[in-house]
């Protein structure tokens, strides 16, 4: 399908993107595309304006800060994916980001994009989400930090202001045992559910794709293993709190199923 009639800025600066965003109530931000565009050829999203902020060089960089590594908003799966800091201090994301999509994604794509689009089924937000990373957003009134837990309000919906645009994410080092495991019909496929899990103190920090309206935490797996439960009995409680949708590929009784499994199958690489 064509997309709505749209009008299109060039944003040379951050500060121009939030001018143009404030200026345009029904304005949104374009980055690599590869989540908006088809939404828009679809008509599921319509916006009057696009805000080009692919071009902004300085939001594409990968790095390490102390205890943290940063990552610019506009840096494309394809560089997280080879970034040597993330190899050295966070592996989870630099893994992660090498199986999104197909190599034409992965050099498009950026994480940014990823992140602010809210896509329950995408693969990095659940990945953040169990790393407990922190989003950086700047808007006409500065800037301000917002923690995973609470960056992912609802469907496709997330706590950016209209008027905000994501600058930097910053994740913990965290080179200990860690899994990403999904699975799809294809490589290049949405996972019909997928498990992030991160070794955490002798327990995990678990987070799940695909299983609800955002990612999610698996709270029920993570107070299981701080009980001492091990990962095949904590993988039972996988399922507790999601409401997985039932599409063409999978209904949401083979979700359930599928992401016990994958719960276990992570939980054993990362604590092995």
């Amino acid at each position: 399908m064509i997309p709505a009639p749209f009008d299109y800025v060039r944003a040379e600066s951050v500060d121009e993107a939030i001018s143009a965003l404030g200026s345009h109530e029904d304005a949104k931000l374009l980055a690599g595309g590869h989540s908006l565009l088809p939404a828009m050829r679809l008509r599921v999203a319509h916006p009057g304006t696009l805000v080009d902020i692919g071009r902004l060089r300085d939001l594409s960089y990968v790095r390490d800060d102390d205890d943290t590594i940063a990552i610019g908003a506009l840096t494309r799966h394809h560089d997280v994916a080879n970034a040597e800091a993330l190899h050295a201090g966070c592996p989870i994301v630099a893994y992660a980001a090498g199986q999104i999509g197909d190599p034409q994604v992965r050099h498009m794509g950026t994480i940014g994009g990823s992140v602010a689009h809210g896509d329950p089924a995408g693969d990095m937000p659940s990945v953040l989400l169990a790393l407990d990373a922190t989003f950086v957003a700047q808007g006409p009134n500065g800037m301000r930090e917002i923690p995973a837990s609470g960056f992912f309000t609802s469907l496709f919906e997330t706590a950016l202001a209209h008027d905000e645009v994501l600058t930097e994410i910053r994740v913990p080092k965290s080179a200990d045992g860690w899994s990403y495991m999904k699975f799809n019909r294809r490589s290049q496929d949405w996972a019909l559910v997928g498990v992030a899990a991160v070794r955490s103190n002798g327990g995990a920090k678990v987070a799940l794709t695909n299983m609800g309206l955002t990612p999610m935490r698996a709270a029920g797996v993570e107070e299981a293993l701080s009980g001492g439960a091990d990962p095949a009995a904590a993988a039972g409680r996988a399922d507790e709190g999601t409401s997985p949708p039932s599409d063409a590929f999978g209904s949401a009784e083979y979700r359930r199923s599928l992401v016990k499994v994958l719960v276990k199958r992570a939980l054993q690489e990362a604590m092995a």
